[in-house]
């Protein structure tokens, strides 16, 4: 696994107020139109996204209750479909908890999620559509 971190997500109560707060009020620049639930942001070297605190409870099969549910994730993107399983199986290896295996996923792409010690919720995934590597900036 390479040193980065590709994405973080926070699970927000409320996405129209924080899409105000982050595009508006502090300036970041919105990826497209921010619709279908979800949005973007382009940061230097990594991107920030919200999504609604249920929808990412839905996504992980982690219950929003609890301790399990830290109401984000982090996010490690691969280059191709192949490479997540991998990646998932080292983390393992590592000493993290499989929380949800490699598959395809609604949006198009392959993803699986894992917990660190901590706790704290990964997702390995691979997206068809765009890159989210620092080189997307170039």
């Amino acid at each position: 696994m390479e040193p980065r971190i590709s994405m973080i997500t926070l699970g927000v109560s409320d996405l129209e107020r924080a899409l105000r707060f982050y595009r508006d009020g502090l300036g970041l620049p919105v990826r497209g139109d921010a619709g279908g639930g979800v949005a973007f942001f382009v940061l230097h070297g990594t991107w920030l996204s919200l999504f609604p605190r249920a929808e990412l409870a839905k996504d992980t099969g982690v219950k929003m209750e609890g301790r399990g549910y830290q109401a984000f994730s982090l996010a490690y993107n691969v280059r191709n479909k192949a490479d997540v399983k991998p990646v998932l199986e080292q983390a393992v290896a590592a000493g993290a908890t499989l929380v949800k295996p490699a598959q395809d996923v609604f949006w198009g792409g392959h993803a699986g999620y894992f917990a660190d010690p901590d706790g704290f919720l990964w997702e390995v995934a691979w997206n068809p559509h765009f890159w989210v590597g620092p080189e997307a900036l170039t």
